[in-house]
């Protein structure tokens, strides 16, 4: 884990010092506080003038970041920033900023920390249809091969993998909204449209923004920060069901571009485990069909499965920019969406880089230690 994360690090480092002085400073910063003035009283600095003041004095950018220094110095005052989620500031400037409502410079580690939440939410329930769908129906299709239920799911697999997701989304979007008509919530003032488009809370539903105390400025939730799990911790069953249904359609427009994959590897890796000696040695001595396929063949083609899970959900948390800004989610794909737009979002887009890396280093080491609990032969090694 160690060295892909210093090996991403560095690569992420290299293409930084590619930037002008002038970016990374207001990468760092926020574009009101970038300059090269040296030390002096706060009071001297004019309001346009960029760089931090701290204690009463002005402190140079250049200096602080390590900037005026070799490059090796340099990527020490990186790696450490980056460990210890150092990350810089939101750009107040940036469409990112403008977009997403902050009106002023936050650490950028504080707003991914406010978006990540809704991702999970959204990877999670993502996965578990998934799970219900891919598994299942890679099972019986190599179970019953060219017979009907193999047909259909292959079917379903070249239909994932040939239809795009933002076009199933919209046209989901548009036929739930014709359905359910016109007025659906917040005593029949907001159209169905407004609920299943937009970011969570709806605020077609509450004067002025005033949400309840345990939503934030930013729509951040407390305590845990997810939206659908805090609603529930303070029974605020309305607003708890909202969130979950703001969540089905775009979570079933990513279940089933993914199923078109992991069903092909389940049905795979079935077939040919099915042929191998010990399933025919349990079929001769009588054990019954049903067992030999949920409980021999199952669950020794499962490793594939895993792996190509684990990467799946690492880039599910990874965001979901098309559907999150087709669904205008407030999550962290929307984030990205906006911070690569013009005027960028430097801070954003380098924060993010560090916490996708490890999220993709957690999900092989998850997936490393489920290798040993499906495999006795892994963990005899």
């Amino acid at each position: 884990m160690v060295p892909v994360i210093l090996g991403v690090m560095t690569i992420t480092f290299v293409l930084v010092s590619m930037l002008p002085i002038q970016d990374k400073l207001l990468a760092y910063y926020g574009p009101s506080r970038v300059g090269y003035n040296p030390v002096v009283p706060c009071s001297q600095i004019g309001i346009n003038q960029p760089g931090e003041c701290r204690n009463g004095l002005y402190y140079d950018g250049l200096a602080h970041l390590g900037l005026d220094k070799p490059v090796f110095v340099q990527w020490g005052y990186y790696m450490w920033n980056s460990l210890t989620l150092n990350w810089g500031f939101v750009q107040s400037g940036s469409f990112a900023a403008r977009s997403l409502g902050f009106t002023s410079g936050l650490p950028v580690a504080t707003v991914l920390s406010y978006f990540l939440p809704y991702t999970l939410e959204l990877a999670g329930l993502s996965l578990v249809f998934t799970l219900a769908f891919a598994i299942p129906l890679g099972n019986l299709s190599a179970a019953y091969r060219n017979r009907p239920i193999d047909h259909i799911s292959r079917i379903m697999s070249f239909s994932g993998f040939a239809l795009p997701t933002f076009l199933l989304a919209i046209l989901l979007l548009l036929g739930v909204v014709a359905l359910l008509g016109p007025s659906i919530h917040c005593g029949g003032t907001a159209s169905a449209f407004n609920y299943f488009y937009g970011s969570w809370p709806p605020t077609t539903c509450f004067a002025s923004g005033r949400y309840p105390g345990w939503i934030g400025q930013y729509q951040q939730t407390s305590p845990t920060g997810f939206p659908t799990v805090d609603a529930l911790l303070h029974q605020d069953w309305w607003l708890a069901g909202d969130s979950f249904d703001r969540l089905l359609i775009p979570a079933f427009v990513i279940a089933f571009g993914t199923i078109a994959g992991i069903l092909r590897f389940v049905r795979n890796s079935m077939l040919e485990v099915m042929n191998l000696d010990f399933i025919r040695t349990a079929r001769s001595v009588g054990v019954p069909e049903r067992r030999v396929i949920s409980r021999h063949a199952g669950r020794n083609s499962l490793n594939v499965t895993v792996t190509v899970l684990g990467l799946t959900f690492a880039a599910f948390v990874s965001g979901f920019p098309i559907i999150e800004f087709v669904f205008n989610l407030r999550g962290v794909g929307l984030m990205l969406a906006y911070s690569v737009q013009r005027p960028f979002d430097y801070g954003l887009i380098f924060g993010s880089t560090l916490l996708f890396t490890i999220i993709v280093v957690l999900a092989n080491l998850i997936v490393d230690v489920l290798y040993a609990y499906l495999d006795p032969r892994v963990r005899l090694g």
